[in-house]
């Protein structure tokens, strides 16, 4: 495994985060967003290796007003997904496993996956495995 710049591991915690905003944009609210935040937090908190590492250290990614989130995260994802399979293979299964498990335990955070959340979740799919 070759180690991972810190530019790489922002794009990775990014993407992950960036995931999980998606998801939470979905179906807005301000009961539901901490209730999500706190079901994202537990999810990456329950990885292991460096997905742990790149996705619980250091400060949040911030997503500036009036940024494209989508445009901004989906080809992040693919990037992320691009960086492991060259640098660490071995953690590559288990970055796409922790933002999907996060984005899905987003969505039922609150009132069970709406079919909106559901459609953003199979997007974020297609854009991790697009890397394959």
């Amino acid at each position: 495994m070759e180690p991972l710049t810190d530019e790489e591991q922002a794009i990775l915690k990014r993407a992950a985060f960036g995931a999980v905003l998606l998801v939470s944009n979905a179906e807005p609210g301000a009961f539901s967003m901490i209730k999500e935040s706190i079901a994202a937090s537990n999810t990456f908190a329950g990885t292991t290796g460096l997905v742990r590492e790149s996705l619980t250290t250091g400060a949040l990614p911030h997503f500036p007003a009036g940024t494209d989130v989508p445009a901004a995260v989906l080809p992040a994802l693919r990037r992320a997904m691009e960086i492991l399979r060259s640098k660490a293979p071995d953690e590559a299964a288990r970055y796409r496993s922790a933002v999907l498990d996060a984005a899905e335990e987003v969505a039922r955070a609150h009132d069970g996956v709406s079919p909106n959340e559901a459609a953003m979740i199979d997007g974020i799919r297609a854009a991790l495995d697009s890397a394959a």
